[in-house]
């Protein structure tokens, strides 16, 4: 059977950091699923006559629930439809695909994941700054700062901070500050480095550089509103090499 749905990321937010893959599947669909979140150049690459809907999450504001979601995706492809399920960064990331991957399985529809850049990635390359770095960072963790009840969760804090490592925590705006309680609660040095980027990728890019413990108060006193990236570990410390490096080889 033909492939009917693909859940396809979209990336960190600029169109250029798109796939082959998934320019072609979106200039291709019939109908766009796509979250709130993705930028409206790529949702500008669809057909004309394309079917865009906005089916997403943002800040505890639901356009549209899971249930509902997975409903829509089964009708469209039941219906003769080739769908294309957009998600910001990758998909199988912190994007709930496996609650839509099983509701076209048990409903027998042909499915493809296409990936995506996720926002680590486009954050470190955006910093500068390598998330993995011999005797320094030999692990990467990928966190969520925001459970399914709006609240922070129940992480292992002290087996998080034990590891070492860089810590990479997805959607931690609005719980930083106990984010940051936790961490230095089970052992973290208050001064470990630690950075928020707002919007990654994108030309309204905005990076707090800091530690654990003063980057709540940074990211409050900022106030922005668009998705944030906190970025924890012995690891980002070499930016400021890394900035005195560069401007020396400017002077001389």
């Amino acid at each position: 059977m033909p492939v009917r749905v693909f859940l396809t990321g979209a990336g960190p937010g600029d169109p250029e950091l798109l796939t082959l893959k998934a320019w072609r599947v979106i200039s291709a669909a019939d109908v766009i699923l796509h979250d709130s979140l993705v930028d409206p150049r790529i949702i500008a690459l669809a057909r004309k006559d394309a079917h865009c809907i906005d089916v997403g999450k943002r800040c505890g504001l639901h356009s549209a629930t899971q249930s509902d979601i997975n409903k829509l995706l089964v009708e469209y492809a039941q219906a003769g439809n080739i769908v294309v399920r957009l998600k910001g960064g990758d998909p199988m990331i912190f994007g709930r695909a496996t609650e839509e991957l099983q509701a076209l399985q048990a409903h027998n529809i042909p499915y493809e994941v296409i990936p995506g850049i996720t926002a680590a990635t486009a954050a470190a390359a955006s910093l500068g700054i390598s998330l993995t770095q011999r005797k320094i960072a030999r692990s990467v963790h990928f966190l969520t700062g925001h459970g399914a009840e709006d609240g922070l969760p129940a992480h292992d804090w002290v087996a998080l901070t034990r590891a070492g490592g860089t810590l990479v925590i997805y959607m931690g705006r609005e719980t930083v500050a106990g984010l940051a309680a936790h961490f230095i609660e089970a052992g973290m040095p208050p001064d470990m480095p630690a950075v928020a980027i707002e919007n990654a990728s994108l030309a309204n890019e905005h990076v707090t550089h800091g530690t654990i413990g003063s980057l709540p108060r940074d990211v409050h006193d900022r106030g922005g509103k668009g998705p944030t990236l906190i970025l924890v570990g012995e690891a980002l410390e070499n930016r400021k090499a890394l900035k005195a490096t560069i401007r020396e080889a400017v002077l001389f």
